[in-house]
């Protein structure tokens, strides 16, 4: 401390020498010494320091002044609270004086303090903002332009900041504004509507209001037309600063500025009148809807208006000329006039009609009936500026399309006559007509959005250029041919070029390659890297179009090869270019080689070896590896031998490398060259592969272990005799893998296969007997560790007794001679009593692997043995017995299946058991045409039966019954379905609810022959939602969410009937809780809190599938009351306040208050002090999660600056645990942004 005095006490010795220069880097050394975070200063100290940097500011020479400004910033944190106040008010008087100099210093210094102040101090900032604050407004009211100037800037920085500490003087800083909105100077105006638009964000509502109010009557007088512009422009500000406070005022402000458009001779008017529309369309989306169609005709009328030109004498002289003349013509500004602000009107009617297009994607059929023509109608603009904002709101309609597209996720109901797809597929040709001239235009920006637009049109209807590309042709050749073009141009050009060749058939372009291809390959000579990547880009894409081997076609592609193999050559030799030049270059002669290698054989030494340097290079090995890998596929079965004996060892030493992606691409590649290239293999090669691959076989990336034993398997079929020594190398690290309880998917699929194959090649160690005792020992003869003790615990996972079942069921369909012998065996270890639960569970599911694809009926009393294994102590191998019972069916319907019917009409103990074991016979035979056909003939009998089980009073037998009739309709459902609907008018609630759960299992994420039939009845289905009975309306609900999440269109156009039932289910009713008694305690039960639930979880799912459907202030209502709700839905609201703080924050912004007050309730409640642990965890995490989402609605824009949200933070922070628990909530938010609104909704 006294060495820092020190030091300091001689830099302030100095700062008062007469040489500026020691003044100056006495000033700098301080300003670093108080940047340290360690400084601390006495009181002592603290005065020097603040009363010579105020003497500074008055210093002759300016860069002292400067620094001295400058240290203002770092000193506030380091001083005391009076200190502060001291140089503030120095400030503020020095702000008031004749010196203008001192003045712009000071009132720099002021914005340096108010940037600097610590918002969690709020003592002191809220002092020192008082302070200021009374200076200013003084300062606004004097006759000295700079002074209010200067006082205005620094008073919206001020609210800007700290609004909500200044909530006394609101009232006093308004006075002191509006008078300042019919100042003689525009500048003043301007500032003083800054400044009012950041205090109405934090500013009370009545006297919101009253600022309203003044602003309407003052615009109901108009005594000036300069004043009313002003308060048009002041409305707009308030409604982008605080949108969710104004909407309540639209309906006496709209017409009124609807009437101050149509003022003659006022150009800016209109401009700030439109602005003004532009932001109530984004800030009150509801409450402007009523005036959207006004607005929209207004905006269509003032989108054309240009009362200076007359475009059809335009249009007119442009069809008699040349383009040579065109281009050499007079240009356009000559037509533009210096006091012509007409453009400013049309610009903002386009940035208009973009806010409404972006925010109102349910009236997308009326904006391509009305809005889209008249759009492309004004793509003819003269305007520059005005054409960009035009292109831009098309394409933003373009963009509403595709989300549309993308959401609804049914191609048939996008393409009905009067959809928006339909609409736009018959304005393309108008699109194109239009745009056709402008791709020749002089103006970059203009092509440039063009290039943006087509590219949108692509997105949303790929293909849909097909007629037009001879009309594209010449404006791409333009555009990379013309010495004016921009980089940028000639990158967006080419990027539209890979889209148009990529979205489009081969034979498209065929008669035009001649045209396109010389501009891209002059491009991939580029001297600026980015335009040459993206021309490699193309020109693969040209290559694959040029000779799409999938497609035969007569086109002659030989006289291009040269020319595209040379360039690609020249930028794939070259070392000193940049990494992504280098990579494209690899792929594009990737592509080459793969598309004209028979035709390239002799240029091949010269071009492969390249290949082989770039493998061993590491930054671009990844790349290179892909491309051998599209050569190594190619159909044309190109020889590779040149560079095969050195490319493979390097291959290998990359499975051994830690990166995943190379790792990945290398054992496919790997795989493509085994399959295609074998017999040119050595064995010293696949040696080389084998020793890397058992590192790669293991729980750890599953991915990884499914691509290598893929490789295995491939091996098998062209290397068989390599394969004789992995019994000591891979197969233990393959039997461990089976072991594993992750082991499923494709890595299973991919283990069985390898088997199969493996105990085909017949090598030493790929013995039937030899397999089956090593994949079976775990079982039959576990380790001393794991063997089942008295209890009858299990041996290893679960999972792994399936797995083991599985690819001892792949051995035994390959050995049929010994498969009889194992069933046997198997057989008589399930029936054995002094078989442990292991081994009888395996046996059970191993004949059960078998038995569904082998028929089993010839082995005696088989079913009778499966059954008696219903009856075991252990719930592991009863629920193992039924899947066997149903897969020995599947492997002869006829024999097994009347068995288990019989069982089921006659054994009720073992209905629950049967039944599963009838719903895997029907899962498996819904997977092909060929199952189907054979079950259909007991079908009947098989619903009826399940419908003579849907009284049963075991929910869980009515839930397997519901599943079966479910999957039983997707097997025949023009004829069940209907007799699903019928059931729907039962009296019994068990069969209603049995009926509407069986739908759930016919709704899948797939398309399904059943889609349609389900889409024109699925309302009935829904019609359950008002039936008297609480558990049919839950079980409604749950089939409800299973459409919304996996096949939204089934329900999307019934949402408007649909969501008054949800909604009413989300209501607490007092008639469903009840108490009951626990011997001397009272328990509350709520009988409604599942269907709340139910109701809930539906609401989270549309917000992801439907949310364009929704009315989302009334479902923020029902969230609100979700937030004041019991625990379970309280967590499922607060995921969703997440949720909706992304996709609408505009909309919450406006629930702040309500939303706000329950969460301050829930994380300030407390439990009591003798509640058990597991209450005291549960209140935790209902408060982390209550600051999650609390977290998420202040990330939106003006919601910190809200006194409700300031009085939500304000004791949190005051509150040490609490406050350590927000910034761990807030710091996992911004580690995983996602992590706080997913929730499993499967």
């Amino acid at each position: 401390m006294a060495s820092i005095s020190y030091h300091i006490s001689n830099l302030l010795e100095k700062m008062t020498s007469s040489d500026k220069d020691f003044r100056f880097m006495a000033t700098n050394d301080l300003m670093s010494e108080l940047q340290k975070d360690s400084i601390k200063l006495d009181d002592d100290c603290e005065r020097k320091v603040v009363k010579m940097l105020l003497k500074l500011l008055e210093d002759k020479n300016g860069e002292v002044q400067n620094l001295a400004v400058k240290c203002l910033g770092p000193l506030i944190t380091k001083i005391r609270e009076n200190q502060v106040e001291m140089i503030v008010y120095a400030l503020c008087t020095n702000m008031l004086s004749e010196k203008e100099q001192l003045r712009d210093i000071s009132s720099i210094g002021l914005k340096t303090v108010i940037a600097e102040l610590p918002q969690s101090s709020t003592s002191l900032a809220s002092n020192v903002c008082k302070k200021i604050t009374g200076c200013l407004t003084n300062a606004v009211s004097k006759d000295d332009v700079s002074v209010q100037l200067e006082a205005l800037d620094i008073l919206g920085d001020l609210l800007s900041r700290f609004g909500s500490l200044l909530i006394n003087y609101h009232s006093t800083i308004l006075s002191s504004l509006l008078p300042q909105l019919t100042n003689a100077r525009m500048a003043v105006r301007k500032r003083s509507i800054i400044a009012i638009g950041h205090l109405v964000m934090s500013c009370s509502s009545s006297l919101f209001a009253e600022l309203m109010d003044h602003i309407r009557t003052e615009l109901l007088k108009n005594q000036n037309t300069s004043t009313t512009r002003t308060y048009i422009q002041c409305i707009g500000a308030i409604s982008r600063h605080a949108g969710h406070r104004i909407g309540e005022h639209m309906e006496s402000l709209v017409p009124l500025i609807v009437q101050f458009c149509h003022e003659e001779n006022d150009d800016e008017l209109r401009e700030y009148c439109i602005q003004a529309f532009e932001s109530f369309i984004r800030r009150c989306p509801k409450e402007t809807s009523p005036h959207v169609p006004t607005i929209i005709g207004l905006c269509m009328e003032y989108i054309t208006y240009d009362p200076n030109y007359n475009y059809d004498t335009d249009d007119d002289e442009n069809m008699d000329m040349g383009d040579d003349q065109e281009d050499e013509g007079e240009s356009d500004d000559e037509y533009s006039d210096d006091d012509d602000m007409s453009w400013k009107v049309r610009r903002a009617s386009a940035k208009c009609l973009d806010a409404t297009i972006s925010s109102r994607a349910e009236m997308l059929n009326e904006f391509y009936a009305m809005v889209s023509p008249a759009l492309i109608a004004c793509f003819k603009e003269r305007e520059e500026n005005v054409k960009a904002d035009i292109f831009q709101a098309y394409i933003s309609l373009l963009k509403q399309t595709r989300a549309l597209s993308v959401t609804v996720l049914d191609p048939d109901s996008m393409e009905e006559e009067g959809s928006p797809i339909y609409m736009l597929q018959n304005q393309v040709d108008s699109i194109m007509a239009a745009l056709h001239r402008q791709l020749k235009e002089k103006s970059i920006k203009t092509r440039q959005g063009c290039f943006t637009l087509l590219s949108e049109l692509l997105y949303v209807l790929p293909g849909a250029l097909a007629n037009h590309i001879s009309a594209l042709i010449p404006g791409v050749q333009f555009c990379l041919g013309d010495k004016n073009s921009s980089s940028n141009l000639k990158i967006d050009t080419l990027s539209f070029m890979y889209q148009l060749l990529a979205c489009h058939t081969p034979r498209v372009f065929h008669p035009h390659i001649g045209e396109i291809t010389p501009p891209v390959i002059a491009a991939v000579g580029d001297s600026f890297y980015k335009i040459t990547s993206e021309a490699l880009l193309v020109l693969g894409q040209i290559v694959k179009v040029i000779r799409p081997l999938d497609d035969t076609t007569t086109f002659k592609f030989q006289p291009y090869v040269t020319s595209i193999y040379n360039c690609t050559l020249t930028r794939l030799r070259a070392a000193d270019i940049d990494q992504e030049v280098k990579e494209r270059a690899i792929s594009c002669m990737g592509q080459v080689i793969h598309s004209f290698g028979d035709v390239l054989q002799r240029d091949f030494e010269n071009c492969l070896p390249i290949f082989l340097d770039r493998l061993r290079n590491e930054i671009t090995r990844l790349t290179t590896v892909k491309a051998l890998t599209m050569m190594a596929g190619s159909p044309l079965k190109i020889n590779l031998n040149i560079i095969m004996a050195d490319a493979v060892p390097v291959l290998a030493t990359f499975l051994r490398k830690n990166h995943r992606a190379l790792k990945l691409s290398t054992l496919t590649c790997l795989d493509v060259l085994i399959k295609n290239y074998g017999d040119n293999l050595t064995v010293a090669m696949i040696e080389e592969i084998l020793q890397e691959i058992p590192p790669l076989i293991n729980e750890n990336d599953l991915h990884i272990s499914q691509l290598a034993l893929a490789l295995l398997t491939s091996m098998c079929c062209s290397h068989p005799n390599s394969l004789k020594n992995i019994d000591k190398t891979i197969l233990p690290v393959l039997f461990h893998l089976v072991q594993s309880p992750l082991l499923q998917g494709g890595a299973l699929n991919a283990t069985l296969a390898f088997f199969q194959a493996f105990v085909r090649t017949g090598v030493s160690c790929s013995s039937f007997s030899e397999l089956m005792r090593q994949l079976t020992n775990p079982i039959y003869h576990p380790p001393a560790s794991t063997k089942p003790s008295a209890s009858g615990a299990l041996t290893i996972h679960k999972q792994a007794f399936h797995s083991i079942a599985k690819c001892v069921a792949v051995l035994t369909v390959v050995y049929p001679k010994d498969g009889a012998s194992v069933v046997n065996n198997f057989v008589s270890d399930a029936k054995n009593p002094n078989s442990c639960d292991s081994i009888c569970l395996f046996s059970l599911l191993a004949i059960g692997e078998i038995g569904r694809q082998v028929d089993l009926s010839s082995q005696n009393r088989l079913q009778h043995v499966i059954i008696e294994a219903f009856s075991s102590a252990c719930e592991e191998v009863k629920t193992a017995a039924s899947y066997a019972l149903g897969c020995v069916c599947v492997g002869n319907l006829s024999f097994f299946l009347p068995f288990i019917l019989q069982e089921i009409s006659s054994q009720p103990k073992r209905q629950y058991l049967l039944l599963h074991s009838l719903k895997e016979v029907i899962s498996s035979q819904s997977l092909s045409s060929a199952s189907v056909n054979a079950i259909k003939p007991f079908v009947t009998n098989i619903w009826d039966l399940l419908f003579k089980h849907c009284e049963c009073h075991e929910e869980g037998t009515r839930s397997v019954v519901a599943e079966c009739l479910g999957k039983l309709t997707l097997i025949d459902s023009a004829t069940l379905l209907p007799k699903l609907k019928n059931n729907l008018s039962s009296q019994s609630t068990f069969t209603r609810c049995t009926v509407i759960t069986a739908v759930k299992f016919t709704i899948s994420d797939q398309p399904q022959l059943i889609d349609p039939l389900l889409k024109s009845c699925i309302g009935e289905f829904l019609h359950a939602l008002q039936d008297d009975d609480l558990n049919v309306r839950r079980v409604s609900l749950v089939m409800f969410n299973s459409a919304a999440h996996n096949k939204p269109t089934l329900i999307r156009d019934m949402l408007d009937d649909v969501l008054p039932c949800l909604y009413n289910e989300t209501k607490t009713r007092k008639e469903l809780i009840r108490e009951v008694e626990m011997g001397p305690f009272k328990h509350t039960v709520d009988d409604g809190l599942d269907i709340r639930k139910a109701a809930f979880e539906c609401m989270y799912t549309l917000l992801d599938s439907c949310l364009d459907r929704i009315d989302i202030f009334e479902f923020l209502n029902h969230v609100e009351d979700g937030l004041k709700d019991h625990y379970d839905i309280k967590m499922l609201t607060y995921l969703m306040l997440v949720r909706l703080s992304t996709l609408c924050p505009g909309a919450v912004l406006q629930h702040l208050d309500g939303l706000v007050e329950p969460l301050h309730t829930t994380i300030m409640s407390r439990v009591k002090h003798n509640s058990v642990k597991q209450e005291f965890e549960k209140n935790d995490e209902l408060k982390r999660s209550a600051m999650r989402a609390m977290a998420a609605l202040i990330t939106i824009a003006e919601a910190e600056k809200s006194p409700q949200v300031s009085d939500f933070l304000n004791p949190i922070r005051s509150n040490v645990e609490l406050a350590a628990m927000f910034d761990s909530v807030q710091k996992d938010n911004s580690a995983n942004p996602t992590s706080g609104d997913t929730m499993d909704i499967s």
